[in-house]
């Protein structure tokens, strides 16, 4: 059966339909699109010059794939840590056949004291973007700022001087906001988590040493924040030093079993608050020995985190910085032959 003709549907003027075109996106739906709050495109356009071209009945405003295109730059360009004013300057100058390119930093420790969204105060320019890529809940650009700069600086710098500031903004941020931001603050830490352990090396290509075992890394009981030794880890990972890493919340008496069973040449465990350290424990653990009778080995023992002050834990070994501890446990590998 032939069916009828179906009549074409009428089309606007090529004028009206480039303009329909043009102005597709609310600024609510444009928000969504981009990460941003519609407040910020508000600011944006206030501040900076940067707003619709078109504006519906001469108030609502409605953003053209011109203005979309000026805005996604605009994004990329204060993702990566430029400030906002010459992120708008760049991303308004920058033609579609030659988007803006960012320079890479002349000095690497160039410092900002801007706060931007969340209260950072003096640091390094990448805290910024990576702050405002978490802000946005923007999981990919997040993540391949990560990537960046443990590949530019390596674990240590990246965690004490990229990572660790920013999650601490985040922190105050949260804790300042009732809850507002905690999963921003869980996003954050999710994404650190992956990238330290994307760049800890696997139990099987880790370097191993005849003359000494493992360095053996774990939380204390009651103890959940286990993000400073995945830092660790991986930190002593880019050594080529062999760890076990046993995570979160450990049981004295599972830890002590594995002591005995490793012989690790030395133990870090880590307490983030004081209800949760136990100088008993640390002393248990520097205790616990292993080998034949006669020529017994200890570990080494070092504690990390803020929940260890006090003058209970002053004679054992406690490093300020991650840096400190890497130097500390790596000179613990070098030397075995020093314990007792």
């Amino acid at each position: 059966m032939t069916e009828p003709p179906v009549e074409p549907a009428p089309q606007d003027p090529p004028d009206r339909a480039s303009e329909t075109a043009d102005a597709a996106l609310t600024t609510g739906a444009l928000a969504r699109r981009l990460g941003v709050s519609p407040t910020t495109l508000r600011s944006w356009d206030r501040r900076y010059g940067i707003g619709p071209a078109v504006r519906a009945d001469g108030r609502h405003r409605r953003w053209s794939s011109g203005d979309v295109e000026v805005l996604e730059r605009m994004c990329r360009l204060t993702a990566s840590g430029v400030p906002p004013a010459e992120a708008a300057r760049l991303a308004k100058r920058a033609t579609d056949s030659a988007p803006p390119e960012v320079d890479e930093p002349r000095q690497p420790r160039a410092r900002s004291r801007a706060a931007g969204t969340l209260p950072l105060g003096d640091v390094r320019q990448e805290c910024r973007g990576l702050a405002r890529a978490a802000v946005r809940l923007d999981a990919s650009e997040v993540e391949r700022q990560l990537e960046t700069a443990v590949e530019r600086y390596g674990v240590t710098v990246a965690w004490q001087e990229v990572m660790v500031p920013t999650l601490h903004a985040v922190g105050r941020k949260w804790a300042s906001s009732g809850d507002r931001y905690v999963e921003v603050e869980h996003l954050l830490s999710w994404y650190v988590s992956t990238v330290l352990r994307r760049c800890t090396p696997s139990a099987a290509r880790q370097g191993a040493s005849p003359a000494a075992g493992p360095v053996l890394l774990a939380c204390v009981p009651g103890e959940q924040h286990t993000l400073p030794i995945e830092a660790l880890n991986a930190a002593l990972g880019e050594l080529g030093l062999p760890t076990r890493m046993f995570g979160a919340a450990v049981p004295g008496e599972a830890l002590a079993a594995a002591v005995r069973r490793l012989g690790p040449v030395a133990v870090f465990l880590w307490a983030q608050a004081r209800s949760t350290a136990s100088p008993s424990l640390a002393r248990h653990v520097a205790d616990t020995s292993w080998g034949i009778r006669g020529a017994r080995s200890r570990p080494v023992v070092v504690l990390g985190g803020p929940g260890w002050s006090g003058r209970a834990t002053r004679d054992l070994l406690r490093p300020a910085t991650l840096k400190d501890a890497v130097g500390t446990l790596a000179g613990a590998v070098s030397g075995p032959d020093d314990r007792h």
